[in-house]
């Protein structure tokens, strides 16, 4: 997560999931000279948010939180620059939540459609993946 989202409540949410809370209680300056790797175990009585900083400061946990740049980030310009997405257009957490599972929905069928485009041959048509004969003349039309 981006620091936006550091709590300790969060932390102990994530934690509690079974994974590895990687989040900034601070925001990350660019150019900035990050401070040298800690060395050995970490002084007993550190708060929440400074055993957070020790751990994003270890050469495990930059690599870990860089990953981010390449699994999640670039999901959410493609949807934002390439789909218009910029606001929901519904109100209440429920539609919200639908809105979102339909807009994660296409984003994901159009990543499979250009997968499967790219895979076949040129001339050589889709195929329909249930096996069905019916199906495949009907696709073929």
């Amino acid at each position: 997560m981006d620091a936006g989202y550091f709590s300790e409540a969060n932390v102990q949410a994530v934690a509690a999931l079974g994974c590895e809370p990687l989040i900034p209680p601070d925001r990350q300056l660019h150019g900035r000279p990050l401070p040298a790797a800690p060395r050995g175990r970490p002084p007993v009585g550190l708060s929440v948010a400074d055993r957070m900083r020790r751990t994003l400061r270890t050469k495990r946990g930059r690599a870990r939180y860089a990953r981010r740049k390449a699994i999640v980030e670039p999901v959410f310009g493609q949807i934002k620059q390439g789909r218009g997405f910029r606001q929901f257009l519904l109100r209440g957490l429920r539609q919200v939540r639908g809105e979102w599972a339909l807009i994660c929905t296409t984003h994901n069928v159009l990543k499979l459609w250009t997968a499967l485009r790219r895979r076949r041959r040129p001339g050589e048509r889709l195929r329909v993946p249930c096996g069905s004969r019916k199906a495949e003349q009907k696709a073929q039309r």
